[in-house]
Formats: structure tokens, sequence, C-alpha cells
């Protein structure tokens, strides 16, 4: 059959739109967008009988319907949807980092369905402040004269330095420029904040001596960086924090120290490396810092500074904490996810973040074990399936050297492992695990057991695509 004759055979759209799949499309989807989809699919095969190697049979209705009504799904389905994260990286930046403790959704499903007290004081009827609601909590939780809440911890930096900064200089370690993430760096924030960055010491060794040196009639605040998402090891000096809090009284300068990733709990019981903890900071005398709440804390984002009354105040009322302050659905999930640290026994049963960090390697092994299990054992056998011991990490700019013993389902596709990462990606489950030597690995730290017949069935269809490579 000639181009000309196979074009003249394609359906029309009105045709395809009278197609019975189509037809129950239209019932409960928006007519613009099935259209459209009807008229791609169409367009789409217009221009593969344009090219050399079209087809050389005409395109039947129902194969155009088919077609079309799966374009249509594609358009209809949310851009931002869950997805299975088989990684063991636990705060996948990419992913969103810490899951919400089920309490937290709960609040804000709650502030999401109805109007809140989010700036009204009820017993006055007068208006009130958003800070009301965290406040108390992180006055009691990290032990804080006064403290507040933006929209991330690059936010909380920010509005420290441009309040406490501007204009001067701001004295940091060169071991403590990091970037924090998407090119996101320490000396682009204080430009951005207007301080001037005075780098001491070297790359691996800082001592009390260069910050002394620096100081002078410019400077305006000492800043300590912890690094979290890099370490140097060897012959390598770090000037204490203590010694840091003398300097900075006897030079009547303010210190700031950015603690990094949230923790709250002392993380050395799960077997990890020690994390700073804000509230050790405080008590040491560090008279402002800031910290992330949706890493160790297991938060929704959101940046936490807290300290002194007069410097949280004082922050507080530059214009700029209006334009990062956070929004009810964020103060719902952060106030209910801090009332489950007053009952520190149960926080690795409530918060999920956690509860990946401490769970017993013995317990994800058999989770593994149960996924292996319930998969067709044909396609699982053509695959190599096993269950591999790995390790897992902690992910989120956190604990770079830390590693959690872990277990994983491995498996060896005929296509190659990434064949088989990008087929669990695309199904209407998504999976993501990561390659090693060539297999891809599921590992199952990060996969809660809600989640594992929903991994099951996302595997059992990727695997039964891989059938007819064989």
């Amino acid at each position: 059959m000639s181009g000309g004759n196979r074009l003249s055979a394609l359906p029309s759209v009105e045709r395809v739109l009278g197609h019975p799949a189509i037809q129950e499309l239209l019932r409960r989807a928006p007519r613009r967008v099935v259209v459209e989809a009807v008229r791609s699919a169409v367009a789409a095969r217009r221009d593969a009988i344009r090219r050399e190697g079209g087809p050389v049979a005409p395109v039947d209705l129902d194969t155009i319907a088919r077609e079309a009504a799966a374009g249509a799904e594609d358009r209809l389905r949310p851009s931002l949807r869950p997805v299975i994260n088989a990684t063991g990286v636990i705060l996948h930046t990419n992913l969103g980092r810490a899951p919400l403790p089920d309490a937290a959704v709960e609040a804000v499903a709650r502030a999401a369905r109805h109007y809140v007290n989010l700036e009204l004081d009820l017993s006055t009827g007068a208006r009130g402040s958003r800070m009301a609601h965290l406040e108390p909590l992180l006055r009691e939780i990290l032990e804080a004269p006064a403290a507040l809440a933006v929209n991330n911890n690059a936010a909380a930096m920010l509005l420290a330095l441009r309040t406490f900064g501007a204009g001067r200089e701001a004295v940091v370690s060169r071991g403590e420029l990091v970037e924090i993430g998407g090119s996101f760096r320490i000396p682009e924030i204080l430009e951005q904040a207007g301080a001037i960055l005075r780098e001491v010491g070297t790359t691996n060794k800082t001592r009390l001596s260069d910050y002394e040196r620096a100081i002078g009639p410019a400077t305006g605040l000492l800043l300590r960086v912890h690094p979290s998402n890099f370490a140097i090891l060897g012959f390598t000096e770090r000037v204490p924090r203590a010694d840091l809090v003398r300097l900075a009284r006897r030079k009547r300068l303010l210190l700031l120290e950015d603690v990094g990733s949230g923790a709250l709990v002392d993380l050395t019981r799960f077997g990890l490396p020690e994390e700073p903890l804000a509230r050790d900071a405080l008590r040491e005398g560090v008279p402002l810092v800031c910290m992330s709440a949706d890493k160790l804390l297991g938060g929704p984002q959101a940046g936490i500074l807290a300290g002194s009354k007069r410097l949280v105040d004082a922050a507080r009322r530059n214009p700029m904490a209006r334009a990062i302050r956070l929004d009810k659905l964020s103060i719902a999930a952060l106030e209910a996810a801090l009332r489950l640290y007053r009952d520190p026994e149960t926080l690795e049963r409530t918060v999920p973040a956690l509860r990946m960090l401490a769970e017993p390697a013995s317990r994800v092994r058999a989770r593994a074990r149960r996924v292996l299990r319930a998969l067709d054992q044909g396609p699982a056998s053509q695959c190599g399936a096993e269950v591999v011991a790995c390790r897992a990490e902690v992910g989120g700019g956190s604990m770079p050297l830390a590693r959690i013993p872990s277990f994983a389902l491995a498996l060896r596709s005929a296509r190659g492992g990434e064949a088989l990462a990008r087929a669990l990606r695309a199904g209407p489950e998504p999976v993501l695990g990561r390659i090693e030597s060539g297999r891809l690995l599921l590992d199952l730290r990060t996969v809660p057991d809600r989640d594992v017949p929903a991994l099951v069935r996302a595997l059992a269809r990727a695997l039964e695509e891989e059938q007819p490579s064989r």
C-alpha cells in the first residue's frame, strides 16, 4: 500500500472520539484532554507513515483508540506522585526527604479541609501569631528562650545573616564553606544576605588563633557550619564549640551555628555516628542556632531558628521573615511532628525516618524474603532474583560516612539493570532502586511494610515485560 493510501486509511478524529473506549473515557475525563489525546495519537500515526519505514498495514480504529486512551490517562495522571523508595537512601532529597509521621499527615489533612486558627487567638478573638502554634513546642524541646520556623534551613540562615551580618564580615572556617545542594553554597548565602565573607584557616585545619586574627572593626559575627554532607579525614583540626563561644563573648560578637540536619535525639543509640543537637549547642552557650526540620527530625520542609529571645525577636521583625514564613499545612505538620518528641520512647515507631534508621537488619531481611516469596518464581528465577546483604545510607546531606547494614532484592536483566530500573520507574506504581555491579538492587530498609504489596505488583509487571525479550 502506498503512503498516500495508508494516510487515507487513518480514521478521523471524530471517528476515534466515537469509539466505545473513548466514549467511556469522556464520561470521567475532561473533553479537552481526551480530544487532545486523540489528535496526538492520529498525528503520531500520520507522522510515522510519512517517515521512511512507516507501518505497512493499515492502522485499525481499535489501535488508535487504545493509543489515544493511554495518552489521555497519561495526561490525567498527577505529576507529583507517590513512589516506592527502594534506593536505601533514607532521606532522599529527590524523593522529598523524610516521609511524614502518620500524626503529621492527619494534621495536614485537617488543616487543608477546614478553616483553622492560623493567626487568631481563640481566647480573645484578636489577631494572633502563626508561630504561637510552634514556638512553645520548640522552646520546650530545644530548651530555648525563643524560636522561629521558616520555609527551610537555608532561609533560616539567610534571615539570621541578613538581620545581624548585612554590611559586616562573617568569619567562617574554609573547612565549613559547604555546598548545601543544588549549587546552593554558603558563600552565596552570605552574598545574598549582604554579609561579607571572611575565610579563615585551611580546608583541613582551622585553629582558634585563625578566628582571633580575623576579628576586626568590620566583623559582624562568627559563623559555625556543620559540614553535614561531606567529611575530611586524617590531618584535621576544628575549633571546639566551647572555644568559639568564649571568643564570641570576649569580643562581644554574635556566634551563629548551623547544626545541620535537625537531629533532636542522640542517634548513637542506633549505632550511628554522633550528630550535633541544637539543644546541646544552646546549652553550651551558642546564642543562635539554625537547623532543618525535614531531615533527621522527620518533619516537613522547614528551617528552625532558635536561641536568645532578643536575637530571635530581631529576626522575627525583619521584613524578610514574612517572605519566608510557613503556610498552615507546614505548620500543622511540624506541630504534629514536634509533639511526638514529648515521648522519646515511642519515636522509633512514630517517626518513619527514625524507624528506618533503627530497624534491625534481621527485620529488613525478613521483608526482602517476603517480597521474593510473593513473586512468580518463573520470571523471578530468570532474573536471578535473590536476597543479598547491602548497606543503606542516611542521605539528605546527613552523616556522609554512615552506612547501615541492610538487605536488598537483587535482580539481573537480559537487557541490563538500567532497563529493568527504567521499567519499574515507568510503571503505574513507580519504584526506585539502585544499580550495583550490573544488578538492580531494591533495598528494603526504605520500603515500609505497607508498600510491600505495591512493590510486588510493580515487580510482577516489570518481570512479565522481560519475558518476550528472552
